[in-house]
Parts: structure tokens; sequence; C-alpha cells
């Protein structure tokens, strides 16, 4: 299965990317985790990121589609994958089924998870990470069991600075003007579903199930 995972930050496309990872043997892929790999890596496509990310600019899409290209062509994602955080604009989407359609496929869904605006900023305002481990809380409804404790491995956990409220109100802002436009783009392709991503996990799972059918 190709597919897609859109939505803004905080709607919770990391924690279903997980279940749908396990359930059908297909990888999660994300821009940020396939630039942090290139530019460890020393790879031509990492050094020329790298470049741009030092001198604080925003990676061209020919680098972006360059990594994405790379990674889907490696053996773990012959199955299928999970786009996530990916493509952020219409010419990344462009580009991606240029890109697909080349080797002759397509994606089979690209499915929305829909969070109001208030119910994004009360998530991340309240979640907090642990430096050490990665773990992530969140204080509204899945805090750690020793406030502010890290239940894994006991370090302190911390609020990120993009995680503040006035740096989520422009990430907001951000992905309303940037990538919101997807929506129209793919549902004018005929392969969108929108699930109610302002319910529970377990009901926004099923959504996201009856959406792919699995």
């Amino acid at each position: 299965m190709r597919l897609v995972l859109l939505g803004a930050p905080g709607c919770g496309k990391g924690t279903h990317s997980a279940w749908i990872t396990e359930e059908l043997g297909i990888p999660q892929i994300s821009t940020g985790d396939i630039l942090r790999d290139a530019v460890a890596a020393g790879t031509d496509l990492g050094r020329e990121a790298k470049g741009y990310m030092e001198s604080g600019g925003l990676v061209p899409d020919d680098v972006i589609l360059g990594l994405i290209r790379e990674r889907l062509g490696q053996p773990d994602a012959q199955k299928g994958f999970i786009l996530d955080g990916f493509p952020r604009t219409i010419p990344q989407a462009e580009g991606l089924q240029t890109m697909l359609s080349e080797q002759g496929l397509d994606l089979d869904h690209v499915v929305r998870i829909d969070v109001s605006r208030e119910e994004l900023v009360s998530r991340l305002t309240s979640r907090r990470v642990c430096p050490n481990c990665k773990a992530v809380y969140n204080m509204s409804f899945r805090p750690p069991k020793q406030d502010g404790i890290c239940d894994a491995c006991g370090q302190p956990v911390i609020q990120r600075a993009d995680d503040q409220e006035e740096t989520v109100l422009s990430r907001l802002k951000v992905y309303e003007d940037q990538t919101a436009p997807l929506v129209d783009h793919y549902q004018t392709r005929g392969v969108l579903a929108v699930v109610d991503g302002n319910q529970g996990f377990d009901e926004t799972k099923r959504g996201i199930q009856k959406a792919l059918g699995v």
C-alpha cells in the first residue's frame, strides 16, 4: 500500500503511522528523518541539503524529491510506504506523482486526519518530550506517572521550543498556507479520505482502517 497521511502538526500522523507500519509491514517515511540520515551518512544529496540547512534556507524541492526517490528505492519500501509530512506543497505533490508514474505506480490512499485548530493548539502546547530517550507525553491526556519525569528513563521531560504557543500558532499558519491546498489537490484526484481526528485514539484508528479498507 502506498499511502500519504495529511494533517496539521499535532493531528496524530506519527502516532497512527506507528500502528499502520506494524499492521501492514510498510515503513513510515518522513522528510525530517530522511534529511537527518542523509546528512549523517554524507551522501551527495545529504551534503547539498546540509548546506541549505546550515545557512538557514529551505531545502529546495529537487533535493527533497531526490532524497525521497532514494528512500523509496530501498528494499523495505518495495511493498509500499507511508509518507508522513511529505508532500507539503502542490509542486512537491506533482513531483511525487511524476516519480511514481515513471515506475508505473500510483498512490493508493491519501488520508487527512482532520483536527480543529483549538484542539491542535491544546495538544501541541501540552506536549512534553524526553531529551534523553525521545519518549513523548501529553500533560492533558498522557502525562508521565511522576510529574515532569520520563517513565522510561527517569530524566526530566521538557517542552520543545516549537511547542510553545506563539510558535505553535506560527506553525499552524504555515500549514494552512502551504499544505492545506493539498486537500483540494487530492480530492480532485479522487484519492482523498477525511477522518475525524478530534475523537479518541481508538475511534480515529477505526476511521483510518475504514478509509484504508483494512
